[in-house]
């Protein structure tokens, strides 16, 4: 039995991982344009389908699900007795989705941004909740980015690439400027989380990121494969085993808090590779941060050290050991959140050594303790103690 991916370009897939977790011989198969004759002959028992194949593969096959052909899209495909079967999991994958965080779209208004075929998937969702409005929003429509502020909305579905991987600094719209909303779902996987989906945290909205749409969608369309079905738990599972695949461990704090110890250790447990800012500093400028914040000033400083946390933030799966002044810069901590947890290794003021660096020998640790204190903890995903058992720290960052 085997079973695969169909689409143009495939490179930044989750669905291998998420298919291979449960047992299946699943593969990726890039289909070049035209081509897609060609494959359906190839023996497999069944695909998935995603851009830009959706609608182009109905015609090929024998049978459509009703929910399928009503959204005009078939994202997973069934062969069975030399006939193929086409279905749509995307519309349960994002009520999935929507359900987990609690998310109710039921008498509300909802706007989606976004006309592509994931837009009806949206629609399919709305229809089914018994939404009160649907706003549909687009560059060319009557109602765009420019005007849609002017509309009163609960929800917003981006189903839009704005803000995905490698243009991550993009947002579509700006969240502070509806004041009645409510909840928030970006389809988009790749980074973990947007800068749509970053904003909506900060203003306290419910929200949820494309992962677990496309975790459920994928055992989804196993449970049409196999003819089984499966447990929500284990749709759960998946989702966290991924989600601590691709995350990055990010370790903040005060200069000479642990966090290149901790993160050594971390990396002992976990196998995952280290990424020490200040390191990636040195490879860019052939200088230690002390040795440039003493010839070049400190803001000269930051802006190198940006550029080495964007590149950083680039990376899944690792452990990133920061500078004690990464997250005086919002466009940091944004960086560093997209693909990461934020730890906030705190340790007692007394307890941190002045040492060479230019910013806190000569008792001026103190002043930047204080200073830096409340803002390690506002951005912070969690704050852990350094201060006692560094055994008990890697405990508490791995139990999150």
């Amino acid at each position: 039995m085997k079973y695969c991916l169909i689409g143009e370009k495939l490179g930044h897939s989750y669905s291998k991982v998420i298919h291979n977790l449960q047992g299946l011989d699943y593969s990726l198969v890039e289909v070049e344009k035209g081509k897609l004759c060609d494959f359906i002959n190839e023996g497999y028992n069944g695909f998935n389908v995603t851009i830009p194949y959706k609608k182009d593969i109905i015609p090929l096959l024998d049978e459509v699900e009703e929910g399928a052909r009503q959204i005009g899209a078939v994202n997973t495909v069934l062969v069975k007795n030399g006939k193929r079967y086409g279905f749509n999991t995307d519309v349960f994958g994002m009520e999935f989705a929507l359900k987990r965080a609690e998310i109710n779209l039921c008498g509300k208004r909802v706007m989606i941004l976004g006309t592509g075929g994931t837009s009806l998937t949206a629609t399919a969702v709305c229809k089914r909740a018994g939404v009160k409005e649907i706003i549909y929003v687009s560059r060319s429509g009557e109602v765009n980015y420019e005007n849609c502020y002017e509309k009163c909305v609960d929800v917003i579905i981006n189903t839009t690439p704005v803000g995905m991987f490698p243009n991550v600094s993009e947002t579509p719209i700006d969240l502070s400027r509806f004041a009645r909303l409510e909840g928030v779902l970006d389809c988009i996987y790749n980074p973990l989380r947007t800068n749509l989906i970053l904003q909506a945290e900060k203003l306290g909205v419910k929200c949820s990121g494309g992962l677990l749409m496309l975790v459920a969608q994928g055992l989804k369309a196993e449970e049409i494969w196999l003819d089984k079905k499966i447990e929500s738990s284990r749709y759960e599972e998946i989702f966290k085993i991924i989600e601590s695949q691709k995350q990055n461990i990010v370790l903040i704090g005060m200069p000479s808090c642990g966090k290149t110890t901790v993160a050594k250790l971390l990396a002992e447990k976990t196998g995952k590779e280290i990424v020490d800012t200040d390191q990636l500093i040195f490879k860019m400028q052939g200088k230690k941060p002390s040795e440039i914040i003493e010839q070049f000033g400190e803001k000269y400083f930051r802006e190198v050290e940006s550029l080495a946390v964007q590149e950083a933030s680039k990376r899944f799966g690792t452990i990133i050991a920061t500078g004690g002044g990464a997250i005086l810069r919002e466009e940091n901590v944004n960086n560093l959140k997209r693909n990461g947890t934020l730890f906030y290794l705190e340790r007692a003021v007394e307890k941190l050594i002045d040492d060479d660096r230019p910013l806190s020998k000569n008792g001026a640790i103190s002043r930047l303790f204080e200073i830096r204190k409340p803002i390690y903890e506002s951005v912070c995903d969690k704050k852990v103690s350094n201060d006692g058992d560094i055994e008990h720290t890697i405990e508490e960052i791995l139990a999150l």
